[in-house]
């Protein structure tokens, strides 16, 4: 059962035909999760496989198309219709003379869909240039284009119904954050403060669970100077400090909280830092309004921060919203960095991330949030906005 009603997927399969017809396309074909997910519900981590979603401007449903015994995955949690889900065989399985993308665009022909422009995502996960090959030989009459974003700017304004969902995503990180800022302690080891936050974000609520998180990102000590990495099985330090950059989902739509846990008194300079950046957040939160660019976001929190001598050349959010363990949980479209003119609208969301990375040290504060129809954004998590010192 698909979490959203049929009607919801139709008017996001006529949103993208708009943008399909905008840009001369004729056939799209989908290999991103997320844009997979957000067209026809599919929700199987069958990703590590080839698998496709095909949308032809004359047809009413998309094509659902992947290894056979993942059409089952398909029926489960799609709203397409049985003849609309189609698998190829267990041959074409890790043997490097066939293709899926060849048996694919089999199917494509068998439909017509065949010939005129087709819209490729070139530069998505998991569609490989063996992929593009593939549907070039399969597919000689067809004229390709890139259209790597095109559902992702789709996705960018969230329906009501979506916007629940993260509500939901939010509560449930902030039960996951809390859970692992109580863990950390002098000689626990990281894996179990790790363990704490799975079984926290999986388990959700009384009221709803969660899905399976991405990451979570977890270094301590000198390791906190870098952004992605997770957690080992070293015990925690006192005089360390760890970052927790988290997330939670529900029905794959995520949201995510940074916080940093120190284990006595934080080192000079970053006690410096701390209140310059709790206070260029609040400023760039406050500025997250309708009808105000990206660019002009980010300028707020730039302002306070040359004010106070910090600097930080990474930008300070993204949009976020579907997301998937390997892939990700940015749609890879609007982002709070100078130069990005997109104006905000209401419903659009984003995780807002001040991280600080220096030679030997680092720390993270970050918020998930919906820009509002007027006034300042709603935050989806309520966890205090500081770092958090453990004496």
């Amino acid at each position: 059962m698909p979490p959203f009603d049929r009607s919801e997927y139709l008017d996001r399969i006529a949103a993208t035909k708009r943008r399909m017809e905008a840009a001369g396309i004729d056939l799209l074909l989908v290999s991103d999760p997320c844009n997979m997910n957000y067209l026809t519900g599919y929700d199987a981590t069958s990703y590590y496989v080839h698998q496709m979603v095909a949308l032809a401007l004359d047809a009413e449903e998309p094509l659902w198309m992947g290894r056979a015994m993942d059409v089952a995955c398909a029926r489960f949690t799609t709203f397409l219709k049985p003849e609309n889900m189609l698998g190829y065989p267990e041959s074409y399985i890790g043997v490097p003379e066939r293709h899926p993308m060849a048996y694919m665009a089999g199917l494509l022909a068998e439909r017509g869909w065949n010939r005129g422009r087709v819209g490729v995502e070139m530069d998505a996960h998991f569609f490989t240039a063996r992929c593009q090959q593939e549907l070039m030989q399969g597919l000689p009459n067809a004229q390709f284009s890139d259209a790597t974003l095109l559902v992702n700017w789709v996705r960018i304004v969230k329906s009501p119904q979506e916007i629940a969902y993260l509500r939901e995503a939010g509560q449930i990180v902030a039960n996951a954050m809390n859970a692992a800022v109580a863990m950390i302690e002098p000689g626990v080891r990281q894996c179990d403060a790790a363990a704490a936050f799975y079984q926290a974000a999986v388990s959700g609520t009384p009221a709803f669970g969660g899905d399976m998180p991405e990451g979570p990102w977890m270094p301590s000590g000198a390791r906190t100077a870098a952004p992605h990495l997770t957690w080992t099985d070293e015990p925690y330090r006192a005089g360390e400090a760890t970052n927790l950059e988290l997330n939670a989902s529900r029905h794959r739509y995520t949201a995510a909280l940074a916080r940093t846990v120190v284990l006595g008194e934080p080192p000079v300079e970053m006690a410096r830092m701390i209140p310059v950046v709790v206070e260029g957040m609040n400023a760039a939160l406050e500025r997250a309004r309708a009808g105000v660019t990206c660019e002009e976001v980010e300028a707020a929190w730039r302002t306070i921060a040359a004010a106070h001598g910090v600097e930080k050349a990474s930008r300070i959010g993204y949009s976020i919203g579907i997301g998937y363990p390997g892939p990700s949980w940015n749609e890879r479209t609007a982002s709070f960095q100078p130069g990005n003119t997109t104006i905000l609208e209401p419903n659009m969301t984003f995780h807002m991330i001040l991280g600080i990375w220096m030679a030997d040290w680092g720390f993270e504060i970050s918020e998930t949030l919906r820009v509002t129809n007027e006034g300042a954004p709603e935050v989806f998590s309520h966890v205090p906005r500081e770092v958090f010192v453990k004496i």
